[in-house]
């Protein structure tokens, strides 16, 4: 079978969708089904060293069943040709005749036979249209409902997905699958004190702090967040402590980034190193992480991965992620999320508990096992449509 997939948000990414993308492709070329899997992306904007393409050329270099197929445009140039003017480009014309076509980023490109696999993760510009930017939220508007209709089939991170699309968009649950993400297996509780003294001292960490990691824009709900921080840091119910903010800023951050800097004891780490993240876990007294809204929400699971206590928000796919080991809290209530910092941090049992089920939690999300459930998608597809 010759799949081809789209991967301009696996060169252009460190994180989200273009990490998902890494992540899955790697282990699905791991599963060693004899696959050939033909890499398309946009090629004009990326400089011959950029690191994507550097990652691109190890990944051809390790694994043979895999061919690069670049587009002779920008990214920009080819959302305009392909999602706003819709010119009948098929992507075919750069890959070759393939048997599927797999678009894991929300949209789908022209395709003159071939059947297709839609990953959509979360439908955050329908249910909090007010978390992004107008132009954005129009052309997700348009562009996804039309990927909907034209996909073979459609696969989403959670249960809470898919609900998500029955009810917004009319999907029938028969044409969508829930394939969850995986947790990377060094997600482990850090003992190496040397490790850790380095990480602390090279983010002048204190001793005390809640851990947030994730990019900082308004659906990651920061600003009552750090609210709910200020008045559990003003009574006398828990012991001295800060809030670390890991990530870099994404769209209409401003507002957080003025409040982060002027509420005392709120720090802003900027991007955190993927290989620092299983210390830094491992160091914070909990995961904060009371999004607004989620396609999975991979932190909280790390970080019970790494033996530590999460708070999450009650809504979207977060509870399906920690199970019955996160502290839930309304996400839209200051209070209850203040109530859940103190029960954070005054909980002895929350501690022993993350440390003894926390790992068997995150245990159950693995890309070995989304890998192979992709590709029994893959050839389902494969032998119901005919090309």
């Amino acid at each position: 079978m010759k799949i081809a997939l789209d991967y301009n948000a696996a060169l252009r990414q460190p994180a989200g969708i273009g990490r998902y993308t890494r992540e899955l492709v790697r282990a699905f070329l791991r599963l060693n089904t004899g696959a050939e899997l033909v890499l398309f992306y946009a090629a004009r904007d990326l400089p011959p060293d950029h690191p994507g393409l550097h990652a691109l050329r190890e990944l051809q270099a390790e694994f043979a069943q895999v061919r690069a197929a670049p587009i002779p445009l920008g990214e920009r140039w080819l959302t305009i040709v392909w999602q706003r003017a819709r010119l009948p480009l098929p992507v075919e014309r750069w890959t070759g005749p393939v048997d599927l076509v797999h678009a894991p980023d929300f949209v789908l490109p022209p395709v003159r036979r071939a059947p297709t696999l839609l990953t959509v993760h979360d439908l955050t510009f329908r249910i909090h249209p007010e978390t992004a930017h107008a132009n954005l939220r129009r052309y997700l508007d348009r562009a996804v409902p039309r990927s909907l209709r034209r996909a073979t089939h459609v696969v989403v991170d959670s249960e809470s997905s898919r609900r998500d699309l029955e009810r917004l968009m009319q999907v029938p649950p028969a044409k969508v699958s829930v394939l969850y993400p995986g947790v990377g297996q060094h997600f482990r509780r850090v003992t190496a004190e040397d490790k850790l003294a380095a990480v602390r001292h090279k983010y002048e960490l204190p001793e005390q702090f809640l851990f947030f990691i994730g990019t900082l824009e308004p659906r990651k709900n920061l600003e009552r967040l750090m609210q709910a921080f200020e008045r559990v840091r003003s009574t006398q119910h828990v012991p001295p402590f800060e809030l670390v903010l890991g990530g870099k800023p994404g769209w209409l951050s401003a507002p957080i980034l003025e409040r982060a800097r002027h509420t005392p004891g709120v720090r802003l780490l900027g991007p955190i190193a993927e290989d620092d993240l299983p210390a830094l876990y491992t160091l914070a007294s909990g995961c904060v992480y009371p999004s607004l809204y989620e396609g999975f929400g991979f932190p909280p699971l790390e970080a019970l991965g790494c033996g530590t206590p999460a708070l999450v928000a009650n809504t979207s796919s977060l509870p399906e992620v920690v199970g019955d080991l996160g502290i839930l809290v309304d996400p839209m209530d200051i209070t209850a999320i203040a109530h859940g910092i103190e029960h954070l941090l005054t909980e002895q049992t929350l501690w022993m508990e993350a440390a003894t089920r926390g790992p068997s939690q995150a245990a159950k999300f693995t890309w070995e096992r989304a890998a192979e459930q992709l590709w029994h998608i893959y050839q389902t597809i494969g032998q119901t449509t005919t090309p």
